[in-house]
């Protein structure tokens, strides 16, 4: 972690720059606009923009030092910059199911160190910081210590490469399903990794997602005192290559044991 970075103050940026964007999807929710597909199943509105527009606005406004890298209007990449998710789970907003998220993450030298996800339509706001520990409404949320046999895992279904994936993503997803006791697919990322975060989930694993969809996401699992890897373990490859595994240790290590076998 760098020591030259105020940890709590870029924090409290980006919980006001999480609010001024889950202010907008939540207006503007049922009652999408200007939508346009820019790939197969990857959606992009209105609401997409502006919410994308107020984050930039306001993480510029107090550390104009730190480039922003949206998903949908791109920007600079440095050694520290955020990346930003504004509307996580457009398909599900414009099909008005409220799993929703926005996710803002401050990365320094290749590993996130703070991260803010917001649920606008559920009413929570997750928050990490690097060795600060991760919270939820305040609150201090930790991962499950559940049984493997009793885990609940997430996973998304590798849309953006469905003919190059699927093929290596449909055995693990089969060895998954017969392992655990359930698998649930809810099509935002950043929440699927802030509720393995809180124990809502026991796991989650996906492929050839962007940066912007897990960087928050994942501090706020290790935070939680979970493991954050690609599919082979790498503690770092998982946020230039989009392939994540992310539970708590038990877990984290059978879904490697999974990927392996498959």
């Amino acid at each position: 972690m760098r020591p030259d970075l105020d940890l709590d103050g870029l924090r409290d940026t980006a919980i006001e720059a999480t609010n001024a964007a889950s202010r907008i999807v939540l207006d503007t929710f049922g009652s999408a606009r200007d939508v346009v597909e820019k790939a197969p199943g990857d959606w992009v509105s209105a609401a997409d923009m502006a919410s994308e527009r107020a984050v930039r606005e306001v993480l510029l406004a107090a550390w104009p030092e730190f480039p922003v890298f949206g998903e949908e209007e791109g920007g600079e990449r440095a050694d520290v910059g955020w990346l930003v998710d504004p509307l996580d789970g457009t398909t599900n907003f414009l099909r008005g199911f409220p799993v929703v998220g926005v996710s803002v993450a401050l990365v320094a030298d290749g590993a996130p160190v703070v991260g803010v996800v917001s649920a606008p339509m559920l009413g929570d706001l997750y928050v990490a910081t690097a060795g600060g520990g991760a919270t939820c409404n305040g609150e201090t949320i930790r991962v499950s210590s559940r049984a493997v046999e009793q885990a609940i895992c997430a996973t998304g279904f590798p849309f953006r490469k469905k003919n190059e994936r699927l093929g290596e993503y449909f055995p693990v997803f089969e060895r998954a399903l017969l392992t655990f006791e359930d698998l649930r697919r809810a099509g935002a990322a950043s929440l699927d990794l802030a509720w393995v975060a809180a124990a809502v989930f026991d796991g989650y694993f996906e492929q050839a997602l962007g940066p912007w969809d897990v960087a928050a996401g994942a501090l706020l699992v290790r935070e939680a005192g979970g493991v954050v890897t690609d599919w082979s373990g790498d503690d770092t490859a998982w946020l230039t290559s989009g392939d994540i595994v992310a539970a708590p240790p038990v877990v984290h290590d059978r879904l490697l044991a999974l990927i392996a076998e498959s």
